[in-house]
């Protein structure tokens, strides 16, 4: 019989990683157990780890190591797989290391996994602190 896959939606983690609302965190815990036990599976995509990073920046005002050090334990967390995790890795490092947003960085990331050395935009600044990504400003 093969496991039953159940995607994890945002708002389960920031409970859970916050615990601001203790009796959902709770429920997650449990959730977890069972993916961690193989009853199930858990999965999430990187929309999701984006959408909790912003949050537990912009709302929970956590600091970078503080919110690279929760997404490191949900890629380590048994029983929950989380699409395109090769490219979450590096961006979450990057994301702390060179202080930009974590889009920019799952980004520059994707870039590299692509084989692309240039990126057009405007935001000069975060992408010019990637070795090997040439920054193109239209215009400029």
């Amino acid at each position: 019989m093969e496991t039953e896959r159940i995607f994890a939606d945002t708002n389960l983690f920031l409970r859970y990683l916050t615990d601001d609302v203790p009796d959902q965190a709770e429920a997650f815990e449990k959730l977890l157990q069972k993916a961690i036990q193989g009853e199930l599976r858990l999965v999430t995509n990187v929309m999701v780890i984006a959408e909790l990073v912003w949050t537990l920046e912009s709302y929970y005002r956590l600091p970078r190591q503080d919110i690279q050090d929760k997404v490191l334990a949900m890629l380590n967390t048994p029983g929950l797989e989380v699409f395109e995790e090769e490219l979450i890795l590096p961006a979450i490092i990057w994301y702390q290391e060179k202080n930009v947003d974590f889009i920019d960085a799952y980004n520059a990331a994707w870039l590299v996994d692509n084989g692309l050395e240039t990126v057009c935009t405007f935001d000069r600044k975060h992408f010019a602190r990637f070795d090997g990504i040439k920054v193109l400003v239209p215009g400029g």
